[in-house]
């Protein structure tokens, strides 16, 4: 279904997905979403607010979480839901961690608890960023175009 080795089960572990967000990742998402709030870019605006640096657009953890479970599972599965919650903000370069768990794995779906970690300095959590998470997987269904099968390009 998958293209993995072995169908997940409940209790596998997701395959973590490590990911440093530099100052013009920022920027450039801010182009590719039209979400222009200056807390996401601008350092002077930011310094007014008492912030120790441009924060972090939430909706870059939903797209974090999505490609996890895509690097995972490869281009058949398709992620149907996919709910979280805000636990502290993060700042422009900074290392995040999304990490989870199978929690039910039916026929032809998943249903995975991630959550998104601040990576310190010693590779150590330092706090949790977006917890609870959770999404519902659906296997074998091709997610694009390009997924489509033999003829594809």
């Amino acid at each position: 279904m998958t293209g993995l080795k072995a169908e997940p089960k409940a209790g596998q572990e997701v395959p973590p997905l490590e990911r440093r967000i530099g100052l013009p990742d920022m920027i450039a998402y801010a182009g590719a979403t039209w979400d222009w709030y200056r807390l996401h870019y601008d350092p002077e605006f930011v310094k007014a607010s008492k912030l120790p640096g441009p924060v972090v657009d939430g909706q870059v953890f939903g797209a974090l979480l999505v490609e996890q479970i895509q690097d995972w599972l490869g281009p058949r599965c398709f992620v149907r839901t996919l709910d979280f919650s805000f636990k502290a903000l993060v700042f422009a370069d900074e290392t995040v961690r999304c990490e989870g768990t199978v929690t039910e794995a039916g026929d032809g779906f998943l249903e995975l608890d991630l959550r998104v970690v601040v990576v310190g300095d010693d590779g150590e959590v330092d706090r949790v960023a977006v917890a609870p998470a959770h999404a519902r997987v659906l296997l074998g269904t091709a997610d694009g175009p390009g997924a489509a099968g033999e003829g594809a390009r």
